[in-house]
């Protein structure tokens, strides 16, 4: 019996020495360290050529990070080389009229058509003497009379078409002509566009953190291919929960403190924002109750910690 006492005493002593040598309390102002993300993608389908740079790796502004083989942009600035080529082509003939060759045609469409005019005023003249010593009816000289004014109104049309065409050509087919060479040289440009995205081109200074691909793989229009961050949009998130929102204030210092480092940190509450109920807890323990809502809390360093290490995701506590 006394050994069963002894035993249980030792047990409750050792529990106790163990809970008194945690530091480690859980509490519900721990948050992560944050930066703002920045994603890489491709506007255009292609093929992944060759990539210059690993996860992990610190780039500048303007870098390439890999390289896209897209080979329908030759055949597509054939194309449009071609066009330009042939509205060029319609724009220059609008302006200069029409050729010798066509001038020579719509003169032979004259003389052919002033031929049918001059027979159709000799027959009319006929017609006409034999209508007034009544030898013809008066449909038979009706029906000359229409020849005539047709042969008349042919000639009218051919001469005032070789008028035009001896001039230049309409203002509306000079606009059309215009326009065909603009849509042209616009999908000429739209080309040259995508042949600038066979590099993908780091927007600016960031860490590399994933790459979704690899060499010889296919990229599709919009998926990202680099995910990463920017070192100087260092930030901290905190989840609070209702019952201590109140706690806190937009524009409020407050100081931060590494748990592992004992290193400290000056800080400004940013903004005060509630979460959804899916949101990402940063809390390591539900330390309120589960009717409560939760905000974020995000604080934006205001001290210099250039002596400092902060890594992507790692703890950080508010100091109480």
């Amino acid at each position: 019996m006394n050994s069963i006492t002894n035993i249980s005493i030792l047990s409750i002593l050792m529990m106790s020495l163990i809970s008194c040598g945690n530091d480690d309390t859980i509490t519900d102002y721990r948050g992560q360290v944050k930066f703002e993300t920045i994603s890489v993608s491709s506007k255009l389908a292609a093929r992944i050529s060759e990539i210059y740079v690993e996860e992990g790796q610190t780039v500048k502004k303007g870098d390439t990070l890999a390289y896209m083989d897209i080979p329908e942009v030759n055949a597509k600035m054939m194309q449009a080389e071609g066009a330009i080529t042939s509205a060029k082509g319609q724009l220059n003939m609008a302006y200069n009229g029409a050729t010798a060759d066509q001038l020579n045609q719509i003169d032979g469409q004259i003389d052919a058509g002033k031929a049918q005019l001059n027979f159709a005023q000799e027959s009319y003249n006929r017609l006409q003497a034999m209508y007034k010593d009544s030898l013809v009816s008066l449909q038979q000289f009706d029906e000359v009379k229409m020849k005539l004014e047709m042969a008349k109104a042919q000639v009218a049309s051919l001469n005032a078409k070789r008028k035009e065409v001896n001039n230049s050509a309409r203002v509306e087919q000079i606009d059309q002509a215009k326009g065909q060479l603009d849509r042209a040289v616009g999908a000429k440009e739209e080309v040259l566009s995508a042949a600038n995205e066979k590099f993908l081109i780091a927007p600016t200074d960031m860490t590399i953190e994933t790459i979704s691909l690899q060499e010889g793989e296919l990229l599709t229009p919009g998926f990202t291919l680099f995910n990463g961050y920017q070192k100087s949009s260092l930030y901290f998130r905190f989840t609070v929960p209702e019952s201590k929102i109140y706690d806190f204030k937009v524009g409020e210092k407050i100081t931060l403190v590494n748990p592992f480092t004992d290193q400290e940190t000056e800080g400004e509450i940013a903004t005060i924002k509630q979460l959804a109920n899916y949101a990402d807890i940063t809390s390591t323990a539900p330390l309120y109750q589960l009717s409560e809502s939760i905000y974020e809390l995000k604080v934006v360093p205001t001290s210099n910690g250039a002596d400092q290490s902060f890594f992507l995701n790692a703890t950080i506590l508010i100091k109480k």
